[in-house]
C-alpha cells in the first residue's frame, strides 16, 4: 500500500502555507528565520514527489542544489541575527534598520 502523491503535494502545500503566514505575522526574526526554511522544505517535499511520480532524477538534483543553498543561507543569516541579538536582546524585524552604518 503506497501514499499517493496528491497527499504529499497536500502536505507540502500545507507546510508552505504555515510558514508563508508565519513569515508575514511574525516579528521575532528567529521565527521568521525558521519559517523560511519551513517553506524551503515544503519546495524540497514537492521536487522529491514529482521526482518520485516521473521516475526522474533531476528533482532529487534541484533538492540537492536547495540544501547547499539553505545551509548556506543559515550560516550567513545566524550570523547576522546573532550580532543583531548581540547588540540589543530582545530585537524584531523591524529594527535591521539599524545595521545601517
Amino acid at each position: 500500500m503506497s501514499v499517493s502523491a496528491s497527499w504529499y503535494l497536500t502536505l507540502a502545500a500545507v507546510l508552505f502555507t504555515i510558514g508563508a503566514i508565519g513569515l508575514l505575522v511574525r516579528r521575532n526574526v528567529l521565527v521568521m528565520f525558521m519559517c523560511v526554511e519551513l517553506m524551503l522544505n515544503a519546495a524540497n517535499l514537492t521536487f522529491v514527489t514529482f521526482a518520485r511520480r516521473l521516475n526522474d532524477i533531476a528533482g532529487q538534483t534541484a533538492v540537492f542544489f536547495v540544501l547547499v543553498v539553505a545551509a548556506a543561507e543559515v550560516v550567513v543569516g545566524l550570523g547576522i541575527i546573532v550580532s543583531i541579538y548581540r547588540r540589543r536582546p530582545g530585537a524584531t524585524a523591524d529594527d535591521v534598520h539599524g545595521m545601517k552604518g
